[in-house]
């Protein structure tokens, strides 16, 4: 048993409702080879404000379809309590067992957040309509939610999603394995107990990670960032010394008792199959 709870470590592939022809076939390739290395379940998100909700349904029925165990993501902004309702019947129908709710994104140009204002106010209203149906996934935020106004208010309201009935969460992606761990203590001294998996971003363009970690608030560590800078356009460096950086941090996780490791694929399967294999999993 680990400092998370969890006997064995679980691991999980997430994926994004593909636009357009290419793209559905391109994430059946990947879900292929993902599938091959036998994951714990495939996660699929929801655009901002729902944008996406029928392609998200759309993916979650192939990767069932295929006998795999998917999580759909739910996000609370701009939906109302029918919608959510609608949606779980389906799940529930289509025999899905877990899902990740979430608060969710405002898209631009929406001014209300919807009947919803809040992730804990979704998870407690999906405990509310299907009891103990789905294992329900919230995110945590190891570096701190860029809009919670301190650490410590990001920490009341993770724990009140967890009071709210989340069975587990997946963080935000890092690069410092420290961040995670003092995170994980400051939970269990608030009686947090659920599993924290952490959420891993392979390195594979640094102007896409940067642009990301912007809007998202993850920190790029300076030694990284810079080395990353060095490189230019050598993608061939900037991939292989990010290889490097993700596996240590991953091994570090792993051997300091994190249940699992949840992957931001971004479609692709190569970065997140060779570490992966770097893991020897």
């Amino acid at each position: 048993m680990d400092n998370n709870g969890i006997n064995k470590p679980l691991f999980s592939f997430e994926f994004y409702p593909p636009q357009t022809p290419e793209g559905v076939e391109k994430l059946a390739a990947t879900r292929k080879q993902l599938a091959a290395f036998h994951p714990d379940y495939f996660s699929v998100t929801f655009g901002a404000g729902g944008s996406t909700r029928e392609r998200t349904l759309e993916v979650v029925q192939q990767i069932k379809a295929e006998g795999l165990e998917v999580a759909p993501h739910l996000s609370c902004i701009g939906s109302t309590r029918e919608n959510i309702r609608s949606i779980l019947q389906t799940y529930q129908q289509l025999g899905i067992k877990r899902i990740v709710a979430l608060r969710g994104d405002l898209p631009s140009g929406m001014a209300t957040t919807g009947e919803f204002q809040y992730a804990n106010e979704l998870v407690s209203f999906i405990r509310a309509q299907t009891g103990e149906h789905f294992h329900i996934e919230v995110a945590a935020y190891p570096e701190v939610h860029p809009q919670a106004r301190s650490a410590h208010d990001d920490l009341v309201n993770f724990k009140r999603k967890a009071a709210a009935g989340a069975d587990s969460a997946i963080t935000q992606y890092f690069y410092n394995a420290d961040c995670y761990f003092h995170f994980v203590e400051e939970c269990r001294k608030l009686g947090v107990t659920i599993p924290i998996v952490p959420g891993i971003m392979p390195i594979v363009k640094f102007t896409q990670l940067a642009r990301f970690s912007d809007m998202c608030g993850a920190e790029i560590p300076r030694w990284i960032r810079r080395t990353l800078e060095g490189f230019g356009d050598d993608s061939e460096s900037v991939q292989e010394f990010g290889m490097d950086v993700v596996t240590r941090l991953c091994e570090k996780l792993l051997a300091g008792g994190a249940p699992g490791l949840h992957f931001y694929t971004l479609n692709q399967a190569g970065p997140a199959l060779e570490i992966w294999k770097r893991l020897g999993l």
